[in-house]
């Protein structure tokens, strides 16, 4: 059985890597004449989004190298990370208080992992952080543990949930305490543009002054709700459901120290522990509107509708949560990375590039990216040559796509399968990648690996997703087929390449499956620096 498997999972991969190779050489064509009208658009977006300074010339004397906006997960990471090898660094964050938040909160295994590469992995200690080994998936009653691969890792790697705010408090510590990394809270309200040229920022400081403050290189990493990012990137942000999160007390989780994901209707619901004594749950709610919390339709919802479809075990402390009456809410939110490669400046985290919370894949992503930015920043002793700078760092936009695409591909498909769904063949797709994961051992651990971020590889992914559709097509056909199981099973198929391959396009064939095709691949350091 096994050699029929990787026979088809061959055909399955030779057929994707055509359909990929046609795509990039169509796509290159295209862009060629695409190429003239790109320095248009940008200007556009540059000249209706940020405030000119005319002929005005920056403040002279100024040392800062680079400046941050926002100090949440990225920003803070990044600050330690830049000032740890020596750069001068200006961190402005809205608001320096403990951020109280309901995502955030679970860092998968290869997120921790870059956390150990800066240096960082400290900000888990003190603050009741728990060790998380994999997840619990339940459907119809039934569960399936499913652990992460960790056999070849030290034996302190594994995933971390937390209060996010903790997490966040500990990084900003340790940021602010090396001598060069300043931290200041105020609220930046435009990028300074002169020429085409990101100069610096404008700010409010916390007691309402009015400040510039200036560097060779900008980063902004202000988060989902970025009001920056419109000059610096193509946002298509979307909205596909809602959280509702409450904090479940004097109770434990059927399978300690992992997450539990009930594929329950119309969508999942998620179960992690956030410290020793509270465990986060987050129903996801299709569409952007929810039942109001203020008049009591989300407390009615939560109950009728979202109670039955728990475990047991949980079953008391959620219906408690509800009646304490602290239920939060929260949009889900995606946005594909679209950069217009700016001079003097650059996006990070979530106000560059987002994705579906179902997988807990964001601070992954996020820290990853804060690897590939150090390597390509550390060898450049001056950063004062924007142009140059900016052809040198669109390396960066090539270099993050195989790790971040593969994340990011993986929370919208799943959560799109995760998803109940009237369709007959939806529904197979759903019980067959139930049923394949509960098979364990290759079936698992693939899978697995790829949501923990510890085997970020794309053509796993697809391999694996449509291995799922094809044992879904095989179970309908077997043992006798029938034309109406045939038919479903074609359409199976056809809804997973169309729930896939979308996500695919929008994060862009090129750059997630032939990175080494793409000229920035090799860009090498100024030759001023």
């Amino acid at each position: 059985m096994a050699y029929y498997e990787y026979i088809i999972e061959g055909a399955i991969a030779s057929l994707v890597g055509f359909v990929f190779l046609y795509n990039t050489i169509v796509r290159g064509l295209r862009n060629k004449k695409k190429a003239s009208s790109f320095s248009s658009s940008m200007a556009f977006s540059l000249e209706n989004c940020v405030e000119k300074t005319g002929n005005v010339e920056v403040g002279a004397g100024n040392d800062t190298e680079i400046i941050i906006v926002g100090a949440g997960v990225a920003g803070s990471a990044l600050a330690y990370t830049l000032g740890k090898d020596g750069r001068r660094v200006h961190v402005i964050e809205r608001d320096l208080n403990e951020p109280d938040r309901i995502v955030g909160e679970l860092l998968q295994p290869g997120g921790y992992l870059k956390l150990i590469e800066l240096g960082l992995e400290d900000c888990v200690d003190e603050i009741d952080a728990q060790r998380v080994f994999g997840y619990a998936l339940y459907k119809d009653g039934k569960n399936s543990r499913l652990s992460y691969p960790l056999e070849n890792f030290h034996s302190d790697v594994a995933g971390r949930s937390f209060h996010n705010g903790r997490f966040i408090q500990r990084m900003r510590q340790k940021s602010a305490s090396l001598p060069n990394v300043s931290l200041e809270q105020g609220t930046v309200t435009s990028l300074i543009e002169k020429k085409g040229t990101i100069k610096g920022v404008h700010y409010k400081t916390k007691g309402g002054q009015e400040l510039s403050a200036y560097a060779p290189l900008t980063i902004v990493c202000d988060g989902c709700f970025s009001n920056l990012r419109r000059s610096l990137c193509d946002p298509k942000v979307d909205v596909p459901s809602c959280f509702v999160g409450l904090v479940l007390e004097n109770c434990e989780l059927p399978h300690a120290n992992h997450g539990h994901v009930i594929l329950a209707d119309p969508s999942p619901i998620l179960f992690y522990p956030i410290s020793s004594t509270e465990i986060r749950c987050l129903v996801d709610v299709p569409g952007t509107k929810v039942p109001s919390v203020s008049n009591g339709e989300m407390a009615h919802y939560l109950k009728t509708v979202v109670a039955p479809q728990i475990p047991p075990e949980l079953y008391t402390a959620f219906i408690s949560a509800i009646d304490k009456g602290n239920i939060r809410t929260m949009p889900n939110r995606s946005m594909p990375a679209a950069p217009h490669p700016t001079p003097g400046a650059l996006l990070m985290g979530d106000a560059f590039n987002m994705r579906h919370p179902l997988t807990g894949g964001g601070m992954t992503v996020a820290l990853s990216d804060i690897v590939v930015l150090r390597d390509l920043i550390r060898p450049l002793h001056d950063l004062h040559d924007a142009s140059a700078l900016c052809k040198y760092l669109e390396s960066f936009y090539t270099l993050r796509k195989p790790v971040a695409s593969t994340i990011n591909t993986l929370a919208g498909a799943l959560y799109k399968v995760f998803s109940a769904s009237p369709d007959p063949a939806r529904k197979e797709m759903r019980q067959a990648c139930f049923d394949y994961l509960s098979l364990g051992g290759v079936f698992s651990n693939g899978p697995i690996s790829l949501l923990s971020g510890l085997n970020p590889r794309p053509i796993s992914l697809v391999l694996h997703f449509f291995a799922v559709a094809i044992y879904g097509v095989g179970r309908l056909l077997l043992p006798f087929p029938s034309p109406k199981r045939i038919w479903i099973g074609a359409r199976l198929i056809s809804g997973a390449s169309g729930i896939i391959f979308p996500i695919i396009k929008a994060e862009g064939v090129r750059q997630m499956f032939f990175p080494v095709t793409v000229p920035a691949y090799y860009r090498a350091p100024p030759v001023f620096c």
